[in-house]
């Protein structure tokens, strides 16, 4: 008698990596110096800037799910180019949605943007307290009830006080998923007081050790951030080695509960 092939167990955990990158609307920056040289190039499109864009295209199917700040959502500097919808695309990525922020007349139009290989079960937009308006976080969730992984895509203010009113109301929005990301630009390092009062509100930890990406020339400062909650396991973060623009990208990679987050196309 020939003894029937076991059912192969379903697995306990299932990986996705993500990835964080500020990318200055496609502008290249290689020392301080050239936020004043290269100021006027900034305002204006340019075949460097989608080339920019190109490069970090190549990088996304690496990838389950991005997060994008100072992406452009569609305005001169640009060539009008919505540059979530442009990277999801040319990448191959099959979904993406943006956050339009602080229109400045038809010169620039910033936007948090997510390309994913998930596909959402909702995507919702907050703007963030601020005394001047402006800045917004995107909220993303991938499966239903306890089985959602929530997903915030955030780029915080410059002041210390902003962001410690943007970070107690994005820790509100959180606080009740069990499994949740927060990741973006958040212009403060792990151990500030505005972060502290994150840890303090939600389930979101700090992170075990510091990892810098800002200057992208010469990373000095943690201001970009992918933070968890304790259901989540983080196995590794580190940085790209390629620039795209004043910040690097940062990556990470994680580990869910199978059952967490619903279908994941498979990677090309």
């Amino acid at each position: 008698m020939t003894r029937a092939a076991s059912p192969q167990a379903a697995p306990a955990e299932r990986r996705l990596r993500l990835l964080s990158c500020n990318i200055l609307a496609g502008a290249s920056v290689k020392r301080y110096s050239e936020y004043v040289t290269r100021s006027l190039e900034a305002v204006l499109p340019g075949r460097n800037k989608l080339d920019n864009l190109d490069r970090l295209a190549e990088v996304l199917p690496q990838f389950d799910l991005i997060g994008l700040q100072e992406a452009d959502a569609g305005s001169l500097r640009s060539g009008f180019l919505n540059q979530t919808r442009y990277l999801a695309e040319t990448s191959g990525m099959p979904f993406w949605s943006h956050q339009p922020n602080r229109p400045m007349a038809r010169l620039a139009h910033s936007a948090n943007g997510m390309i994913s290989r998930l596909e959402p079960y909702s995507v919702l937009d907050y703007p963030l307290p601020s005394r001047i308006p402006g800045r917004g976080a995107l909220l993303a969730q991938f499966g239903e009830g306890d089985n959602a992984l929530a997903v915030m895509i955030a780029h915080l203010s410059l002041s210390a006080p902003a962001r410690t009113r943007q970070l107690g109301f994005i820790a509100e929005l959180l606080q009740d998923f069990p499994h949740a990301v927060l990741m973006g630009d958040l212009n403060s390092e792990p151990g500030s007081a505005e972060m502290r009062h994150l840890f303090a509100k939600c389930s979101l930890q700090p992170p075990a050790q510091s990892t810098p990406t800002f200057p992208s020339w010469k990373p000095r400062r943690a201001l970009d951030h992918i933070l968890i909650s304790p259901a989540i396991r983080l196995d590794k973060m580190w940085t790209l080695p390629q620039a795209f623009s004043d910040h690097l990208p940062l990556a990470a990679e994680i580990r869910l509960p199978a059952h967490v987050a619903g279908p994941v196309r498979g990677r090309r």
